[in-house]
C-alpha cells in the first residue's frame, strides 16, 4: 500500500512528502486495521492572515473494506498539522480496533456500513467592488457577505446510504466528531445524531411540512 500525498490549491514540498512517509507508520496502521486499501494525505493552505495560527490543514483519509476513517487538523505550519492529524487517526484506529475486539469477545460480529467519502469543497472567494461610503460585498461560497462577515465558510458533500441509528452512532464515534448527519433508514428522514454529556446522545429528525412558516431559528424534533 502506498501513501498518496496531494495539495489542494497549494504545492506540496518534497520534504513534506518524505516527512509524511516517515510519520505515518504503515506497519503500525496495518496492525490496527488489516483491511486497509489506501491512505491519502491532503494538504491545503488558508491565506486569510486572520487565520495564521491554523493556516495549514492536513486531512488524512484511510479507506479499507470497512468504514472510511478520516482525521484532519489545522496549525500554523504543515508539520504541526500533520502531527495533530496523525494523532487523531491513531486514536480513531485504536478505538475501532477495540470495538472489533469487544465484538469478538461477545460472540458478535462488528457492524459494517457502506464505505463512503466526504470530499471537501473549498469555496471560492471573490472580491466585490464598492463605491465611496458603501460597505464592500464579498462572495464567500454561496453567500454574499457585507463587511467582515463570517471568516470561514466550508461546504461538505456526502454520498451516503440510509443507515440505522446504531450505525450512525458507530460512524460518529469512528470519525471522532460530536455530531453526525445521516438519512435514517427506518424513518427515511434526514437526521442528526449528536453527543450530549458523557455517553448520552440526542437525535434531531427533520420532517418536511409544506404548510409551516419558515422558522426563525433551528428547528426539528428532539429525541431524548
Amino acid at each position: 500500500m502506498d501513501i498518496v500525498v496531494k495539495g489542494r490549491k497549494t504545492e506540496v514540498p518534497e520534504r513534506f512528502r518524505k516527512h509524511v512517509a516517515e510519520k505515518l507508520n504503515l506497519e503500525k496502521i496495518q496492525k490496527l486495521d488489516g483491511k486497509v486499501i489506501s491512505l491519502d494525505v491532503e494538504l491545503s493552505k488558508e491565506h486569510n492572515p486572520r487565520l495564521a495560527d491554523r493556516s495549514d490543514r492536513v486531512e488524512i483519509t484511510l479507506r479499507s473494506r470497512g468504514p472510511v476513517v478520516r482525521a484532519e487538523a489545522a496549525a500554523g505550519d504543515p508539520y504541526a498539522a500533520l502531527d495533530a492529524a496523525t494523532s487523531k487517526l491513531d486514536a480513531q484506529l485504536r478505538k475501532h480496533a477495540d470495538k472489533r475486539h469487544m465484538a469478538r469477545r461477545g460472540g458478535r460480529t462488528a457492524v459494517s456500513v457502506a464505505a463512503y467519502t466526504a470530499p471537501l469543497a473549498t469555496p471560492a472567494v471573490e472580491d466585490g467592488s464598492a463605491g465611496a461610503g458603501e460597505v464592500p460585498t464579498t462572495k464567500v461560497g454561496p453567500l454574499d457577505v457585507q463587511g467582515d462577515g463570517p471568516l470561514v465558510v466550508r461546504e461538505k458533500t456526502h454520498a451516503a446510504s440510509p443507515m440505522t441509528l446504531d450505525q450512525a452512532l458507530y460512524e460518529m464515534e469512528l470519525v471522532g466528531h460530536d455530531f453526525y448527519l445521516f438519512v435514517d433508514s427506518e424513518r427515511n428522514q434526514p437526521s442528526v445524531v449528536y453527543r450530549r454529556h458523557g455517553y448520552d446522545y440526542g437525535v434531531i429528525y427533520l420532517k418536511e411540512d409544506p404548510s409551516a412558516e419558515p422558522p426563525s431559528g433551528a428547528g426539528g424534533m428532539l429525541h431524548r
